[in-house]
């Protein structure tokens, strides 16, 4: 009797994994792809594998860093937040220098939360020291908090890296909900400074009394309730950067305190009578025109000119139209980590309702529109029930007018602005918070 060979089982690649060893296969594959980095992180954000070409890369051994959290701002953005899959990302190594790299990350989620995740790291093909020029690659960058394609946006971002290499004074201006405050982290953390403090306030938030008190600081006894010395802003962010969001609330009388101690580098505490010297970088913000609030005798001249030494215009959300559809997958990425619900796809109908919507609140309110998709819709596809209420009754009152509605609200704008400043094109940029090019852009597209 003819014995046959007992036929071969099936192929299976888990039997293939446990002969060859788990470990060792994902090791050789990572090995294998050329120019990236693969790099493993638990649920807790620490180390499990950091391949070669990442130590290449990145300047830093697997030894380093394998079984602790992995460095801030490598492979999320400083606050946490997931970066776009495939964004152009420049990231420091320890001799100074930096790599510019494509990330793509694919996270790993289960009922008790995020498991971990798989970053590659592909590097571009360009010498660590070059300078990237994001503005010819077209893509998605992701920069400090800040992610852009927008031409204008990215070219602020250069200029960011520029001014940071100095002590120099900026004023960032901008609706609200431009991203003011990220813009001067982002220029903090590209600084020297980066390893010290960095302390913002609101100044609208605050009255005279208590921001001067908030400020400077105050000696005990300096006034009622004052029970024991406490330190002002300036001291606590002394060696770092101080941010003062809507500078133009601050009182006539404070604001010549403020330009003491620009121009001095000291001050002196409610109550005090002996000066105190500061190292600080400050940096300012504001929505509104401050050469306005200076002809209106509201802002004084001279702190004018002494926080505007390099001005810093952030486009509104509807001038960056190229971005919404990037921030929108880029909130819906940040709050699918967080879970416990997940949104994959959006509805044909509420993505024309997103794409089309003005956004007066720029990209905050962009933020808070995803933030109330995953409070109220269900399932994995976010439809048009799912966006706040104001987003169905725009798609149920259609405009008559011939342009689109966002052009001729722009040309309005445009003619207020130009109206208001008696025809000055300077003037009337500032009033709505852009450049004079970029004003220049927007009358030949409103026609104005």
């Amino acid at each position: 009797m003819k014995h046959l060979d007992p036929k071969p089982p099936p192929a299976s690649l888990d039997v293939w994994l446990r002969r060859v060893g788990v470990a060792d296969a994902f090791a050789a594959l990572a090995a294998l792809v050329p120019n990236a980095g693969v790099i493993v992180v638990d649920g807790e954000r620490r180390v499990l594998h950091w391949s070669p070409e990442a130590e290449r890369l990145l300047g830093t051994g697997a030894a380093t860093v394998h079984g602790r959290a992995c460095p801030t701002g490598l492979l999320c953005d400083d606050d946490g937040a997931p970066r776009p899959f495939g964004s152009l990302v420049r990231l420091p190594r320890p001799d100074g220098s930096t790599v510019l790299v494509r990330q793509y990350t694919r996270f790993f989620a289960g009922p008790e939360g995020m498991r971990g995740a798989i970053h590659l790291l592909a590097h571009d093909g360009r010498a660590p020291d070059v300078p990237a020029n994001p503005v010819a690659a077209g893509d998605a960058v992701s920069f400090h908090g800040l992610v852009s394609r927008d031409p204008a946006m990215l070219l602020t971002f250069d200029t960011i890296r520029n001014v940071a290499e100095t002590d120099t004074t900026v004023l960032v201006r901008g609706e609200s909900g431009t991203g003011k405050e990220l813009v001067a982290r982002a220029i903090h953390l590209e600084s020297g400074r980066r390893t010290r403090a960095f302390v913002a306030v609101n100044c609208a938030s605050l009255t005279p009394t208590l921001l001067e008190s908030e400020l400077f600081g105050h000696v005990k006894g300096a006034f009622t309730g004052a029970v024991a010395t406490r330190l002002g802003i300036f001291a606590q962010a002394d060696g770092g950067t101080l941010f003062l969001d809507e500078i133009a609330e601050i009182p006539m009388d404070l604001q010549a305190k403020l330009l003491r101690v620009l121009q001095e580098r000291t001050f002196v505490p409610v109550g005090g009578t002996e000066p105190q010297k500061v190292d600080v970088r400050v940096i300012a913000a504001t929505h509104r025109a401050l050469r306005e609030e200076v002809r209106a005798g509201r802002f004084r001249e001279d702190l004018l000119y002494r926080l505007r030494v390099v001005p810093l215009f952030l486009p509104s959300l509807r001038e960056r139209r190229v971005d919404v559809e990037l921030l929108l997958h880029h909130f819906l990425a940040r709050y699918n980590v967080r879970g416990p619900r997940h949104i994959s796809r959006i509805a044909p109908d509420a993505m024309r309702a997103l794409l089309d919507h003005a956004w007066p609140g720029n990209v905050r309110e962009l933020q808070n529109v995803v933030e109330y998709a995953f409070a109220v819709s269900r399932g994995e596809e976010l439809t048009l029930d799912g966006l706040p209420p104001e987003f169905r009754e725009a798609r149920a009152t259609p405009t008559p007018a011939p342009r689109p509605a966002r052009e001729d609200g722009e040309a309005q704008r445009i003619e207020r602005a130009l109206a208001a400043c008696g025809g000055d094109v300077t003037r009337a940029a500032e009033m709505i918070g852009v450049s004079r090019t970029t004003f220049w852009r927007m009358r030949r597209r409103a026609g104005v």
